[in-house]
């Protein structure tokens, strides 16, 4: 017969201990990665002192106080100095009660021990822990804090650096699309004013509704839905102008409509489905499917044109901006950068065959969401 749960069984003393440290860390870290600036620190100081115990603990930049925990507040105007001298050393220091000159009677603070922090091989502040005694133990837990602070920064810049390099794919995408469609929907719109005002009026809205969205300035990703609205939008105009020449075909699973996925990651699909659908050809088909995979989803867009050369789509794909394709590898890349390798572009074609391309993407990403 199974045992009644108890209390003990939670572990041993090491183990809470190992929980602990583990739990404050984790506390900590969601801050941090957002850098190193004053409302970081403030958030992220007292699970650090969770971590270290002291008297009293800081983070700075390299020449000023950013947040303080404990007793000794203090000592916060000497946060600076501490900091500018431990820069210039480059590696951890300690400094007694002499270098702290402390006059407030009864304070507990004797001896500091602070350490650089670190990010892209460069200082970009200290850790400082304040203490009633020096013991070799606190200055090599003020180290290993410190390093996996300057790890948290590293991870933060680092995010910085993908989120701007994703926006300037973002701006280069647009820069590709939008001229020559905004032309060709304009002339069209233009077309029905007098014979058909209020397809006119209509279709005007829609290139509103269009160019607001493609143009929007803040978020890395949306939902499906919202991708696939923006589609609808662009396949309408494009229909106002092509007419019967081109015909599109719709499978939507509901239950993929939520998925987050990067921005503008379908469209430029479905309009190299149209150029190619069209070209040579009388009448274009397109064909988009979204379909729910389990744990992923599955998004095609096939056209029914003059197909490709796969050495082409492989140079399109690795980014050779002289192949005639909107975006193509610029998707790819995004793509995998959001979601890993596995979840890249796959482009079924040939001469005369048509194409088809297929995205995977999964239905739950750490990190993606809108």
């Amino acid at each position: 017969m199974a045992r009644p749960w108890r209390r003990r069984h939670l572990g041993t003393d090491a183990d809470r201990t190992r929980f602990r440290t583990l739990h404050s860390a984790s506390l900590a870290s969601p801050a941090l990665r957002s850098g190193l600036t004053e409302e970081s620190a403030g958030k992220a100081i007292k699970h650090l002192r969770a971590l270290l115990g002291g008297a009293a603990l800081a983070l700075t930049d390299t020449s000023a106080l950013l947040a303080w925990d404990g007793v000794g507040d203090h000592h916060g105007t000497q946060a600076g100095l501490l900091a500018a001298a431990t820069v210039e050393r480059g590696s951890t220091r300690v400094f007694d009660r002499g270098d702290l000159g402390c006059t407030e009677t009864g304070c507990p603070i004797r001896t500091a021990v602070v350490s650089p922090l670190v990010a892209d091989d460069r200082i970009v502040g200290t850790l400082q822990v304040f203490s009633s005694h020096h013991t070799a133990g606190l200055a090599r837990a003020a180290d290993e804090v410190a390093t996996w602070v300057s790890g948290q920064l590293e991870l933060a810049q680092l995010d910085g650096s993908r989120a701007r390099a994703m926006e300037a794919e973002v701006r280069a995408l647009r820069a590709q699309i939008s001229p020559h469609f905004i032309y060709n929907s304009l002339g069209a719109i233009a077309s029905f004013v007098r014979t058909d005002p209020d397809r006119a009026r209509d279709l005007l809205l829609e290139f509103a509704d269009f160019t607001r969205y493609s143009f929007r300035s803040h978020g890395e990703y949306t939902t499906l839905a919202e991708e696939l609205r923006s589609v609808e939008r662009y396949l309408l105009l494009e229909q106002a102008r092509f007419g019967d020449r081109l015909t599109v075909a719709l499978q939507i699973a509901p239950e993929v409509l939520p998925v987050a996925v990067p921005f503008l990651c379908i469209q430029p699909l479905v309009e190299n489905a149209v150029q190619h659908g069209l070209a040579g050809s009388e009448e274009g088909r397109i064909s988009i499917t979204a379909l729910d995979r389990g744990h992923e989803c599955l998004i095609e867009v096939e056209d029914n044109g003059v197909g490709e050369d796969p050495e082409k789509v492989r140079r399109a794909l690795a980014g050779d901006n002289s192949i005639d394709s909107v975006g193509l590898g610029n998707v790819d890349s995004r793509l995998r950068n959001t979601f890993g390798d596995e979840f890249g572009i796959v482009v079924e074609t040939a001469p005369g065959a048509g194409t088809k391309v297929s995205v995977r993407v999964p239905k739950f990403a750490p990190g993606v969401h809108v």
